[in-house]
Parts: C-alpha cells; sequence; structure tokens
C-alpha cells in the first residue's frame, strides 16, 4: 500500500475517533493499546471499557453449568479436557482484549507495546506493580518462559504462532523484545494475549503432562476449590494488583465463580430451575417459548433476558471428514446436503424460528456476497481457479427444500450425484459402487448432547430413501473429545465460532497444517491452498478493504467445500438468570452475553 493512501486511512481513523487516539502512533514508539485495524478507540489511562459498570457493587456469585467433565487444570496443553475459569480469570495476559471492538488490546501486564509499521517485531514493557497472586512480581523471565514452554509444549494454536517467532530476548529490567520469521500483523497481538505463568511454580514440573497442579496467577481470582471432574470455584483476589487500573474499573465484581458439571444437558436444565446454578443459556427457541414456566420464574427469581449480537454465526453442524475415501469426493458431500431437508428440521426442532448459517461468516459484513465473486475477491481467487471447486468463482447457496418431509426435489438431485461419483442403489435398496461395496459410514456423537441427537435422528430418516445406513455412535465426553483429536470418525458434530477479526486462528481450523497435525480443529480435513492463500492475505492486509475482501475470498472456499452440513444460528442470546445478577445496558459488539465473559456482570440483591 502506498504511504499516502496509509496515511490518509489513518487520519480518518483518528478523526473517527475524536481525542481518543493520545499516546497511540504509527511510529515505533511505545503505545498503551493496538489494533489490528486502524487504531485502538480507548485511551486506557483514563476510560474503562464501555460496556463496564464501575459504579457497580461488589460481592456475590455466579453459579454456571458445563455439560461433560474435566479432567485438568491446564487448559495450555492439548491432553485432557480443562477446567473453566483458569485461563480467563486465574492467569493473565500481557494485553486486555475490548470486546467492543473488532480486535483491539489495551496494557494489562504490559505497560506499553512497541512495533514497527510492518509488524515485524513487538517489544512490551511490564508495570512495575504486576503481581502473581503468591505476591512475587511478574518479571521478564517469567514472560519469556511462559511464551517459550506454552509455544513448544503447549497446545496446537499456541505451537502454531510460536513456529513464526524468530527470537524473543530481554532488553531491560521491565522489558522484552520478540522477532518474527514473516510478515504477520497479527502476531503482535496473538504475543499480548498469550498466558503468563510463575515460572518459579513449573520448575521440576512437565508441563506437557501436569493436569493436576492449581496454576499460580497474576488475575483477579485464585482457585478456592475443586471437585475433579465435577466443579471448580473461583475466589476474587482482594489484593488483585490490578483492581485500580482505569482499563479494568468495572469488571470482576463477583466475589465468586463457579463452574458444576452435568453429564446431560437436560439435567443441567433441571438444576438450573432448582436454583442449583444461577445462570442458564437455552439454546432452542422452541424450549425458550414453552419450557419456561417453572416456579422461580413464575415467581421472579429468574428473569429471561434476550441480548442481540453482531457476531458471524460460525459454522455448526454435521462435518464430513475428508481423510476417509468416502467423503473425499466433493460429489458425494454436496449429496449430503442435499439430503440434510433443512427447512423441515428447523420447523420441526425450531418452529422454524432460526435462520440457517449460511457462510461461515453470516450475519456480518465478513460474509461472501451473493452471485459471482467480482473485484479483489475475485483476484484473490484467480490465481486458483483451475482448482477451485464449481461453485467457489461463480457463487454457491445452500440448497433449499420445499419443506415437506419428503424432499422430493433435492432427494432426486442427490441421487444423481452420488451416481456420477460412483454409487446406486441395489436390488436390495442399499447403496453401493458397482463392486457391491456398501455406502456405510459412523456419525459420532457425544452423550447429553440433545440437540445433535434430535437433528440426526431426522437427518437418518432422509438418508435410508437414498439406500444409505449410517451407525449411529454416542460416546461419553472424554470419548468424544478424543476421538475428534484423533480424527476417528467419518462424520461428527461441529461447532466453530467465528469473529469479526479472524487471524492466525484460521489457519488451525482450515489450514494445511492442520489436515494433519491432532487436535487442530480442522475436523473436515481439509487441504486448500486456496484457503491457505487467503488466510496469508488477510493476515497481510494493510487496509480493512484488502482484509475484507481476503475473509470473504476465504468465507467462498469453505462455503463451497461442501465440508459442513449447517443447521442454524440464534440471532439473539436467550439467557436466563437469577434476578439478583445483572449486565450493564450497554451491549459491547461481541454482545453473546455470558457466551463472551461474565467479566462485567455484578450481584445486587433486590429489596
Amino acid at each position: 500500500m502506498q504511504g499516502s493512501v496509509f496515511f490518509r486511512a489513518l487520519a480518518l481513523v483518528i478523526l473517527a475517533f475524536g481525542g481518543v487516539s493520545a499516546g497511540f502512533s504509527v511510529q515505533a514508539e511505545p503505545m498503551t493499546g493496538i489494533a489490528m485495524q486502524g487504531l485502538p478507540a480507548l485511551d486506557p489511562a483514563r476510560m474503562s471499557l464501555p460496556y463496564a459498570n464501575p459504579e457497580a457493587p461488589f460481592g456475590g456469585r455466579m453459579r454456571m453449568g458445563e455439560p461433560g467433565r474435566f479432567d485438568s487444570l491446564n487448559p495450555w496443553i492439548l491432553q485432557g479436557r480443562p477446567a473453566q475459569g483458569i485461563s480467563g480469570y486465574v492467569t493473565e495476559s500481557l494485553m486486555l482484549r475490548s470486546f467492543d471492538e473488532p480486535f483491539s488490546l489495551y496494557g494489562l501486564l504490559a505497560e506499553t507495546i512497541e512495533t514497527d509499521a510492518s509488524r515485524s517485531w513487538v517489544a512490551f514493557t511490564l508495570r512495575p506493580e504486576a503481581r502473581f497472586s503468591d505476591g512475587s512480581p511478574v518479571t521478564v523471565e517469567d514472560v519469556i518462559w511462559s511464551f517459550e514452554t506454552i509455544g513448544t509444549a503447549g497446545g496446537p494454536r499456541y505451537q502454531t504462532a510460536w513456529k513464526k517467532v524468530k527470537s524473543i530476548r530481554q532488553t531491560g529490567p521491565r522489558s522484552l523484545r520478540i522477532d518474527f520469521t514473516e510478515p504477520n500483523r497479527e502476531l503482535a497481538l496473538l504475543m499480548g494475549l498469550r498466558p503468563v505463568l510463575s515460572k518459579k511454580q513449573w520448575q521440576g514440573h512437565d508441563f506437557a503432562s501436569e493436569t493436576q497442579m492449581i496454576p499460580v496467577g497474576s488475575g483477579p481470582y485464585v482457585v478456592d476449590k475443586v471437585d475433579m471432574g465435577r466443579s471448580i470455584t473461583l475466589r476474587r483476589n482482594p489484593d488483585w494488583w490490578g483492581k485500580d487500573l482505569p482499563i479494568t474499573r468495572g469488571l470482576h465484581h463477583l466475589d465468586q465463580l463457579s463452574w458444576e458439571y452435568f453429564g446431560d444437558q437436560n439435567v443441567m436444565f433441571e438444576a438450573f430451575k432448582v436454583g442449583e446454578i444461577d445462570l442458564y443459556r437455552e439454546g432452542s427457541a422452541v424450549n425458550w417459548d414453552s419450557e419456561y414456566d417453572f416456579p422461580a420464574l413464575t415467581a421472579g427469581r429468574i428473569v429471561k433476558e434476550e441480548i442481540a449480537h453482531h457476531q458471524p454465526s460460525g459454522i455448526k453442524g454435521l462435518v464430513m471428514n475428508t481423510r476417509k475415501p468416502l467423503f473425499a469426493d466433493w460429489r458425494v458431500r454436496q449429496a449430503m446436503i442435499l439430503a440434510f431437508n433443512f427447512e423441515f428440521v428447523n420447523k420441526t426442532l425450531t418452529g422454524g424460528r432460526e435462520p440457517r448459517i449460511s457462510s461461515y461468516f453470516a450475519n456480518s459484513a465478513l460474509a461472501m456476497p451473493p452471485g459471482p465473486a467480482t473485484g479483489k475477491i475475485a483476484a484473490l481467487l484467480a490465481p486458483f481457479a483451475p482448482d477451485l471447486l464449481p461453485g467457489t468463482l461463480e457463487g454457491y447457496a445452500l440448497p433449499v427444500a420445499d419443506g415437506t418431509a419428503q424432499n422430493r426435489r433435492n432427494m432426486r438431485a442427490a441421487s444423481k450425484l452420488l451416481e456420477e461419483a460412483g454409487w446406486t442403489a441395489g436390488d436390495d435398496g442399499v447403496l453401493k459402487t458397482a463392486a457391491g461395496t456398501p455406502f456405510r459410514f459412523e456419525i459420532v456423537l457425544q452423550q447429553g448432547a440433545s440437540e445433535s441427537q434430535a437433528v440426526v435422528d431426522i437427518y437418518v430418516e432422509s438418508l435410508r430413501r437414498l439406500g444409505i445406513f449410517p451407525k449411529v455412535t454416542v460416546v461419553d465426553d472424554a470419548q468424544f473429545q478424543a476421538r475428534k483429536t484423533d480424527y476417528d470418525f467419518d462424520m461428527t458434530w461441529m461447532f466453530v465460532a467465528t469473529s469479526l477479526a479472524p487471524g492466525n486462528e484460521q489457519y488451525l481450523y482450515w489450514g494445511a497444517q492442520g489436515a494433519d497435525a491432532p487436535g487442530s480443529r480442522n475436523l473436515m480435513g481439509m487441504h486448500d491452498p486456496a484457503a491457505d492463500a487467503m488466510i496469508a492475505a488477510l493476515l497481510d492486509a494493510q487496509t480493512p478493504e484488502d482484509y475484507t475482501a481476503a475473509v470473504q475470498a476465504l468465507d467462498r472456499v469453505l462455503t463451497a467445500g461442501r465440508y459442513v452440513i449447517p443447521i442454524w444460528y440464534a440471532p439473539v442470546a436467550r439467557v436466563a438468570h437469577s434476578r439478583d445478577l445483572h449486565f450493564p445496558a450497554r451491549v459491547p459488539l461481541y454482545g453473546d452475553w455470558p457466551g463472551v465473559t461474565p467479566d462485567a456482570w455484578w450481584h445486587e440483591a433486590k429489596k
């Protein structure tokens, strides 16, 4: 991008933010915040987050529910399923994210951040007052050890970013610098979000396998009680070093946060109805209308809230594993999508109230526009045109059924595609190859996941009419996680949340490097050079327009790849909670409370 264009764009951003840009600069000098595009909106030396309430009282508790079980207190490694709360409240990172901006960070453990215009390096200076909960100072040595350890022994998302770090070194008593191996505008922000642990606590422990030790952190809460697998309770630390920072005012006012684990979603809802947990997020529009007539709600002890949000839909539904030869053919995957009678399923399970997920970034400006690719999007995809699947350039839309159970038109189209791919129904009604091999696959689901099981029950009946008789296997939480980690499934349930600021995590979700590495989010096993190129383009984008075009191009590659049979999304968060719990009137951009965070909630008993 030409320098004049850059500075004109920068001037527009500064004008848009008025006088709050003090402390920010495009030069390589210390700043108090950083944004993926443009400048942060706040001056953190004077301002709290716009969705926080500094006047809220302290005290009270929030008891939340979680499905399944946990067996680890180390959320940074691949082994085990970690307990909730530790990474968000017990430990901290150098920077704090604002959920009212697409992707902006403000100094937390770090007093300042510094980088160059190309973001080929980043430097941080720690706050002198930063302390762990045991009273010891947070040092540069702790930061460097944490980054190196988590980057090499942590989960795939940490290792992926760490491979792009050329060097990390201390540059002063409270400062360090990280140099990168390649241009990547997001890496500076990702380093700001890496957890900082106490090096002293971990001496003599194998980080990659230690799952039972309670981490010492610098965050606003400490672990109070753990009943392994069943519950974890955090207690607010009254001596938290960061309680007086302007940017944290209005956050962390609850004295206690706890998560109770339940083997079944229905059991969790029953626990909420009798007051064993304080908050419940309802995933079913039908249940929201029909199941909330229990005594605590009718008596006013429980209130219902519908909270609008502006997040992309993400992708949710049944994912096909293309590592398996059966689903390697896009025609077979399209046939599976055609056989899924969304209109009938949606009407049956949600009363037709929820819109369908039409792409990976639906419900946002990042979603691919309908029709043929044009302009910058077409230019980005042009080098890959010979290998792109049908619909990527021309335009792709999910099939629409007539709403009846038979779905005849789409079933005929599915049969035709299957026949083109070498599958025909035999005299016994079973779909087979010419050699007699039947079309068989396994759908793996999690025990207690009522939504996915209800969807699959209807879908299986549709598949039978094509001569396909899948095996449905329901496993407990631990087995479900293990089978996904090892890609030991043909089809399974998938949900990947996408944000308004997609970045390096997209490599982990859809990139070639995640196609074979265990534990990635690339459950479909896609290995598409076009997807990798679009991710690289969005990471290198210098303007919002270039960034949006790259994400929309990626959306086309993903959606036309026909990897997932998507269901619906909720345009509002449906949350029922104790009447004594409150959240601010200002709902942030990522307003999916409390799916984002209960940080800004507080407890105030009604008289």
